[in-house]
């Protein structure tokens, strides 16, 4: 087994309702405003954004909103945050979504208080040293950004797509409601086990050094997803095979 160090400090606030305690959580923190990011109206259709702004407002919160994150996440998104976080005078921001959505999340914690261009970051050009604290409420189980320090984000004009990773990013907390996922599409569902797996058997075929600890976990991980998956495909609104799903991502 290889030499290593493991660090996982994210909070961790797992089940039904509990999007209901995002404001005492950002409260928790000292933090006065909050940018709330977001992708697409489906966040505002389910009523999720009014109870996150809700729970926000009862703790005397202030908050701005930039939706508009798509699959891939675009650098000048995350030159939209930045500039908004500036000027609004954001010390938190609050991704309300899937893994696109945290990655964008956590790209413009670093802009907001940098002096240089953010995708300086992700074209290994610089450091960061610093940034906003991010949350996470997650609506979908998939990559476990929400828990992770990375973030990968396209310059749509290089066409470029890079990561960078860096620990000062990992989310102060996760907010993880099962419940959130049932809305999604069967596909989007599908999807989100698919990338589970996939993250999974990056590591488990990695060859060298004697890991069985680490691929017996990975081949329990994999079991769990590949029974939840088959659960939900007869019956979606089963909330033990989303939390499930949602722990194993």
């Amino acid at each position: 087994m290889f030499n290593f160090q493991y660090y996982s400090p994210t909070k961790v606030v797992f089940g039904k309702e509990t999007e209901s305690k995002v404001g005492r959580l950002v409260k928790e923190q000292g933090c006065k405003k909050v940018l709330i990011h977001y992708g697409s109206g489906s966040v505002v259709r389910s009523g999720l954004l009014d109870r996150v702004k809700a729970s926000l407002e009862a703790e005397g919160i202030a908050y701005v909103e930039l939706g508009g994150v798509v699959p891939n996440p675009r650098v000048g998104k995350v030159y939209e945050g930045v500039e908004l976080c500036k000027k609004e005078g954001v010390d938190f921001v609050l991704a309300v979504g899937g893994g696109s959505v945290i990655d964008s999340a956590k790209a413009i914690c670093y802009g907001a208080v940098a002096d240089f261009d953010v995708w300086d970051l992700f074209a290994k050009v610089r450091t960061a040293t610093e940034c906003l604290p991010v949350g996470v409420v997650l609506t979908i189980a998939a990559a476990g950004s929400e828990t992770s320090n990375d973030s990968v984000i396209t310059n749509e004009k290089t066409l470029e797509k890079h990561f960078y990773g860096n620990d000062i990013a990992r989310p102060k907390f996760a907010i993880m409601n099962p419940e959130l996922t049932m809305t999604l599409p069967d596909y989007q569902t599908a999807c989100g086990a698919v990338d589970i797996l996939m993250h999974t058997q990056e590591r488990y075929f990695t060859n060298g050094g004697n890991m069985e600890m680490t691929d017996l976990i990975a081949e329990g991980l994999m079991r769990n997803v590949i029974a939840n998956a088959k659960i939900l495909v007869k019956d979606p609104k089963n909330y033990d095979a989303r939390a499930e799903m949602m722990w194993a991502g």
